[in-house]
């Protein structure tokens, strides 16, 4: 596959195994609500404060919406997105490499990007995401050809693109989505005496139903209502579906015999309508050699409401990106996305519970939305933006606020997260461990180096857990009880009688060993020293 090349590639395809383990510290001051959520707004830069919580959540995360900026050469007042193309790419290819490590094997990236990068993101992604995995690139219209857009000359710009990515094709399975259209207007004829047999059945013109059902002729119809015309017959319609039909020629060759029997029928008798009755499946009617198909076989249920539906394409133009200044109460002139588009992103990659993951969080629409709709959240936004912009949007979802997608969600409140900061490296600079680091982010680490999958224990106890056969276990700051300066952190037989046993092959990690290589053999222990041993990047 060909590789995109810039100035400093050979540095940034290393960038994300150099990035430094991190701690998170909680400000307990910041986190609000029911705080045993699993909800995370994390401050900090997004490149470290990924590879803080690789430990914890690697392979665990459903969904990733990444919204980073878009290198438009323009200087917006909140942020800088006038970065140089290398810089962008050394910036994103880091980035990328950890953010596909988090997420499941059945899981989504989705990348919203503008024409500025896509060709350089598109490759870089497929790199390491794999082309195959490449599921859609979906083009979103953000804009109306208004105002002073539709002054220059040439083409209008409304657009910009999601793709969407799939951590494993194989496994991949989205959730069935169907989007609301305007009225098909193909479905023309009303049915005037539904409750009688289909023998009996008689047809209108849809427009005659409709001016009976209002009592007046329709060039009047069209006058009282103006503007709202078409909506009134909309409702009518969607009101009248199971009586609202239009005919559609089959394909004679391509349907059943019993089919094909009842088109010619209904051509000898052209007046009257025929049944095929299918077991599994919705019945036929044909008659004057048409299929006959109900306006009800249409229609979704989309947040609450029966539309016209059809099935989500890769054109997404009903989801449009203006007006957004009210939601969740926070401005960010130029990049703010819909509440809606989230949605629609998590209702066709997630369920209620899955773990959803932005590391360019913005004004806090992510979080907002995967908090509405009962999804856990892992968020990250650097600088000030975490305080001041996304913190208090988190804080009004708890407590029940209505812009965006609360009413289609039926949000009244509730929930709540904890709010971190990044703390110091787990290893200093020559990699050792740095002064201070406490037992359980060090377990967590050894943990994921050494299985690949995240820590889910308790870090309570020397013993870390078995992995693939072999048990791990830790001594390290006192975890045995043994408060002095490194007391218990040394393996000695009376360490090794004290730690919980384990029936087969062992590593353990600890500062020094005491024990001679024929003992390690005898009790099957591969001894690995604190911090020579350990793999600090």
């Amino acid at each position: 596959m060909p590789l995109l090349h810039w100035l400093t590639r050979d540095e940034d395809i290393h960038r994300a195994a150099q990035a430094p383990y991190r701690l998170l510290e909680e400000a307990p001051e910041l986190s609000y609500g029911n705080q045993e959520t699993g909800n995370m707004l994390i401050q900090g830069d997004n490149l470290d404060a990924l590879k803080a919580v690789l430990p914890y959540y690697a392979g665990k995360v459903k969904c990733i919406y990444a919204d980073p900026p878009f290198n438009t050469q323009q200087a917006f007042p909140d942020y800088d997105d006038n970065i140089e193309h290398a810089i962008w790419l050394s910036m994103m290819y880091p980035a990328l490499e950890l953010q596909r490590d988090l997420l499941s094997l059945d899981g989504t990236l989705v990348i919203h990007i503008d024409d500025n990068e896509l060709g350089y993101l598109i490759a870089i992604v497929d790199e390491i995401m794999g082309r195959q995995n490449r599921m859609a690139i979906v083009t979103f219209k953000q804009g109306a050809a208004t105002g002073h857009k539709a002054i220059n000359p040439g083409m209008v710009n409304v657009t910009n693109f999601v793709l969407v990515y799939a951590r494993s094709k194989q496994h991949w399975k989205p959730n069935r989505l169907f989007t609301g259209r305007e009225r098909d207007k193909r479905y023309n004829q009303f049915l005037t005496n539904p409750d009688e047999s289909y023998l009996n059945w008689k047809l209108e013109p849809l427009s005659k139903a409709f001016c009976a059902f209002h009592s007046g002729k329709l060039t009047e119809l069209k006058k009282k209502f103006g503007q709202g015309f078409e909506e009134k017959l909309n409702e009518f319609v969607i009101a009248n579906a199971n009586r609202v039909v239009r005919s559609a020629r089959p394909d004679y060759k391509g349907v059943s015999q019993e089919a094909q029997k009842l088109i010619d029928q209904s051509l000898e008798h052209r007046e009257k309508f025929f049944l095929l009755k299918r077991d599994g499946y919705p019945d036929m009617y044909f008659k004057g050699g048409e299929r006959w198909i109900f306006y009800h076989d249409k229609l979704k249920e989309i947040d609450g409401v029966l539309v016209a539906g059809e099935p989500l394409t890769t054109l997404w133009d009903d989801l449009l990106s203006n007006n957004l200044h009210n939601e969740g109460g926070v401005k960010l002139p130029k990049s703010k996305k819909p509440e809606a588009l989230i949605k629609r992103v998590l209702e066709l990659s997630t369920m209620p519970g899955d773990i959803v993951l932005d590391a360019y969080l913005g004004s806090g629409t992510t979080a907002a939305v995967a908090h509405k709709m009962n999804r856990r959240y892992i968020t990250i936004e650097r600088g000030e933006h975490a305080v001041s912009k996304c913190h208090p949007r988190l804080v009004s979802v708890v407590e029940g606020e209505q812009s965006g997608i609360s009413k289609a969600v039926d949000w009244t409140g509730g929930g709540g997260f904890r709010f971190y900061r990044l703390g110091e490296p787990v290893f200093d600079e020559i990699g050792h461990v740095a002064p201070g680091i406490r037992f359980a982010p060090l377990a967590a680490h050894l943990w994921f180096v050494e299985t690949g999958f995240p820590f889910s224990g308790q870090a309570d106890s020397s013993f870390l857990g078995s992995y693939d056969g072999t048990g791990y276990y830790l001594l390290y700051n006192g975890v045995l009880g043994d408060k002095r300066p490194h007391g218990g952190n040394v393996l000695t037989s009376k360490i090794l009688a004290a730690l919980p046993p384990f029936d087969g092959p062992k590593v353990i990690f600890g500062e020094a060993c005491r024990l001679s290589a024929a003992r390690l053999k005898q009790e099957g222990i591969t001894f690995r020293q604190i911090p020579y041993e350990i793999k600090a990047r």
